[in-house]
């Protein structure tokens, strides 16, 4: 069985991702989750990933890390559970939103940290953070009326896509952004998830406050 290494679920992003893929898609995995700046995450994440970052799976003694490499890994050893899309001109637009996403809106990654347990609607947003905003919500828009028929998520059923514009989701849910018509639909899609709804109650239970990871608010 895999072993998952993750982070905190309140705040962990990058973790959230191939937990989510691997969950919906009803793969078993093992989780171990480590806390954001302890004094043992980074000797413990080092121990199996020269990156000493998570996500990190672990499938025996083998390590896949980051996130978008995990997710990879995961489609190609179970293929039945159609990660990407079965179309290659949806395949390769699917790839090319989660490349994005992985290592574009760094505007928005900054302003907008992924905290699930907050309700912060009031926290100013600059532009260019605004801008991100707007261009997620333009291909989400885009994307689900050129690939969206046969089901509600970016390429009708859920894919590694959707995996990783899940933790934007819950960031425009703790910020307020304001959604109407299919981002909106999108967005409700993407919270109803047996497997985002788990990962959110168990990050609200978690009853752990990182100053590093909340440097607009001194307590909870």
């Amino acid at each position: 069985m895999y072993t998952l290494i993750i982070a905190n679920k309140n705040y962990s992003s990058w973790s959230m991702r191939p937990w989510l893929a691997l969950r919906t898609a009803g793969i078993a995995f093992q989780e171990r989750k480590l806390g954001l700046f302890t004094p043992s995450f980074q000797k413990e994440v080092s121990s199996v990933s020269p990156a000493g970052l998570v996500p990190v799976l672990l499938d025996g003694k083998f390590a896949v890390w980051d996130s978008l490499a995990i997710c990879e890994y995961v489609a190609e050893r179970h293929p039945a559970a159609q990660l990407w899309p079965a179309d290659l001109r949806a395949r390769a637009r699917a790839r090319s939103l989660a490349a994005q996403m992985h290592g574009g809106f760094g505007h928005l990654r900054r302003e907008l940290p992924m905290n699930i347990e907050a309700q912060l609607p009031g926290i100013a947003i600059g532009e260019e953070a605004r801008q991100d905003i707007s261009r997620i919500q333009a291909t989400w828009h885009d994307t689900r009326a050129e690939f969206g028929q046969g089901g509600p998520f970016l390429f009708g059923r859920f894919s590694i896509a959707d995996a990783f514009y899940a933790p934007v989701v819950s960031r425009f849910i703790t910020y307020g952004v304001a959604a109407a018509g299919a981002v909106r639909d999108y967005m409700d899609a993407v919270a109803a998830l047996p497997a985002f709804e788990q990962w959110c109650r168990e990050a609200r239970a978690e009853g752990v406050f990182v100053p590093e990871d909340e440097p607009y608010r001194t307590h909870r």
